[in-house]
């Protein structure tokens, strides 16, 4: 069956079971994760859940650029700009059913393989981050880039980047630095690593195989992966590359001495500039929206931390930076965001209280999980 967000295909296996292959299929927006495919892959999950003939999922995309390359936020835009400084219900609405999606994917008891090639950003992210099988390739280029729409690192950010050794998960929000597949694989952002035209090679041996009839269809895909050996070797990661300047920027204390020290780096590595320019070019009340998301985070499991990102969400759709940074970056594409808070100094902490203050009850939260 097909729609225009999402194509999926059933690859039958022995015993009338199946393996379900669901494909982002936008690919000239880089298969940004819009309305249309959250609404397509959530109930498709559920279905899955309860289909004993479904033994598996394939999550990957069109094109050969990019599994997905963020959230749709343009559509986010149209409902901020319509209205600012106010609740948009488009927003509750998108993002509640984004991370209802991510948790789902989190929490799920059957097998998920994601495809993770090319750019894996943000929202994309999002959706490997909790798969049970991960694969990123020789092309993959992962990264939280929300600082430059003044947003912040969410889908589950809150959870995956508070969890990083050696004050990783600050660089990476900073910095919105392109991790490769060694990057991910340290991170634990990913598991394994296969060249990019391996992909049918997967799909088929998974197809072909002998499926057991128990329920443990997780260690059966992972002894498959393992016997797929790629012709070309993995890069060497940028974070190991780089471990002596990222041990050093991160040794300080307090985010403005963390931001400054980031910013004196003198190298000519391109990934160490990039890193430096886009922190510099983003804005600074994510910076501090970051600073608390990642202490908040360590202490609260994972349902929680999408429960407060919702919150987050929903009053950053209010504030207007991100309203700026998305007109800066996807609509006028001028480059030139007007930020309201020009340093760190500036921001005022009231504004990032408000932005980690509840919205609703623990029972009437969007995203309640009852016992």
């Amino acid at each position: 069956m097909t729609n225009q967000a999402v194509i999926y295909h059933r690859h039958p296996i022995a015993d009338g079971r199946c393996i379900l292959q669901a494909t982002l299929n936008s690919e000239r927006s880089l298969n940004a994760l819009n309305q249309q495919m959250i609404d397509s892959l959530l109930p498709t999950l559920e279905q899955c859940r309860q289909d004993d003939s479904v033994v598996a999922i394939i999550l990957d995309s069109i094109g050969d650029k990019a599994f997905c390359a963020g959230g749709d936020v343009v559509e986010l835009y149209h409902a901020m700009a319509a209205a600012p400084g106010t609740k948009q219900p488009f927003v509750e609405q998108y993002f509640g059913k984004e991370y209802q999606l991510d948790y789902t994917i989190h929490t799920f008891d059957k097998p998920i393989i994601v495809w993770g090639n090319g750019f894996v950003m943000g929202g994309g992210l999002g959706l490997m981050a909790g798969a049970s099988h991960r694969v990123v390739t020789e092309h993959s280029k992962v990264a939280m880039p929300e600082i430059s729409i003044g947003l912040y690192p969410d889908v589950g950010a809150t959870y995956f980047l508070s969890k990083m050794p050696q004050r990783l998960g600050l660089f990476l929000g900073l910095t919105a630095a392109q991790m490769n597949a060694a990057d991910c694989i340290e991170v634990k952002l990913a598991d394994f690593y296969l060249e990019h035209q391996q992909k049918m090679q997967l799909i088929s041996q998974l197809v072909e195989s002998n499926w057991p009839d128990s329920v443990d269809h997780h260690r059966h895909i992972t002894e498959i992966i393992k016997t797929l050996q790629p012709e070309q070797s993995m890069a060497k990661g940028n974070i190991d590359t780089h471990r002596g300047v990222l041990t050093e920027v991160l040794s300080p204390i307090s985010l403005s001495d963390v931001v400054a020290a980031i910013g004196a780096i003198t190298s000519d590595e391109k990934w160490l500039i990039r890193a430096q320019r886009t922190m510099a070019h983003g804005s600074v009340l994510s910076a501090k929206i970051l600073e608390r998301q990642l202490e908040v985070g360590k202490g609260l499991s994972l349902v929680d931390c999408f429960k407060l990102e919702l919150s987050m969400s929903v009053h950053c759709g209010q504030i207007g930076e991100v309203t700026e940074g998305i007109r800066a970056l996807l609509i006028d594409k001028d480059n030139s965001p007007n930020w309201q808070y020009k340093t760190l100094e500036q921001v005022d902490s009231h504004v990032v209280d408000k932005i980690f203050s509840p919205i609703w009850s623990d029972t009437e939260h969007p995203l309640y999980q009852p016992d």
